[in-house]
């Protein structure tokens, strides 16, 4: 499917205010009905998910945790080992917190190679405990896989190949209007994580960004069947800046989500 015409532009317009950094959409994992007691309420989003810049060539960590204020909160990996423990003080705790994102460092593979990342982090189910500011008992289940979907390919600005990364030269130089397109996809990353064919990817995000004259960026969160993009024309003239990055993140059903970057100017 391809946005064009009078439906591209309202998608166009209305994303605008939308900024790089927003939170992502998240799975959500409830309590398992055999709790050692069965009174634990569980989040109302329990997420943890990778993130690989494939451009760059490195991975990170990330979660999303939502619900009842809490003041405390830790997470256990697949084998019941501690991996985080958050313990609010003071008025902080008398508040508590509701809504906690995170993501790790993320090491180039010359520093961190991807077999040692996911040794890490295996696959399997990670709880994720709390306890409310009233002394209830929180608890989810999220479930972390290594299945990391492929980036997608093919892509070009207004026909034009995108370069491989932004240090490329040269970068290809359009003319407006600047419609970004790239292929489906549908298999998961053929070099990392876990190989299969049984992927199902749930959306693609486009940033795009301008750094210069002053910094500029906008976002848009389409369906996986939309595989083309055209930035609106309002956002390309602010400041009238020419050289722009832009950025395809691939979201699979578990959360995980590929990145890939690039750049263009214009004429």
């Amino acid at each position: 499917m391809i946005l064009q015409g009078s439906m591209l532009r309202a998608l166009s317009l209305a994303i605008l205010p939308l900024v790089l950094g927003a939170a992502p959409l998240a799975t959500v994992a409830w309590a398992d009905d055999d709790d050692d007691d069965g009174n634990e309420r569980p989040f109302s989003v329990a997420s943890i998910f990778f993130e690989l810049n494939n451009t760059d060539g490195d991975l990170g960590i990330h979660a999303l945790i939502d619900g009842d204020p809490w003041e405390e909160l830790e997470i256990d990996d697949p084998r019941g080992r501690e991996i985080l423990d958050i313990d609010l003080k003071s008025r902080l705790k008398q508040q508590g917190l509701t809504e906690l994102f995170f993501e790790s460092a993320e090491p180039t593979f010359d520093e961190l190679a991807p077999r040692d990342f996911f040794r890490r982090f295996p696959e399997g189910t990670y709880r994720i405990k709390g306890e409310s500011i009233d002394g209830d008992d929180l608890e989810s289940a999220a479930e972390l896989t290594h299945v990391l979907p492929a980036p997608p390919g093919n892509v070009k600005v207004s026909g034009m190949a995108a370069p491989e990364d932004c240090d490329s030269d040269p970068v290809p130089a359009v003319s407006s209007p600047v419609v970004i397109t790239w292929d489906p996809v549908t298999q998961s990353h053929r070099e990392l994580g876990t190989l299969t064919d049984q992927i199902e990817i749930v959306r693609y995000e486009l940033v795009v960004e301008r750094e210069e004259p002053t910094s500029a960026v906008m976002n848009v969160v389409v369906p996986p069947d939309v595989t083309s993009f055209e930035v609106p024309q309002d956002f390309l003239d602010l400041d009238s800046g020419d050289g722009f990055k832009f950025e395809i993140l691939v979201r699979e059903a578990s959360g995980n989500q590929t990145a890939t970057e690039t750049c263009f100017e214009l004429q």
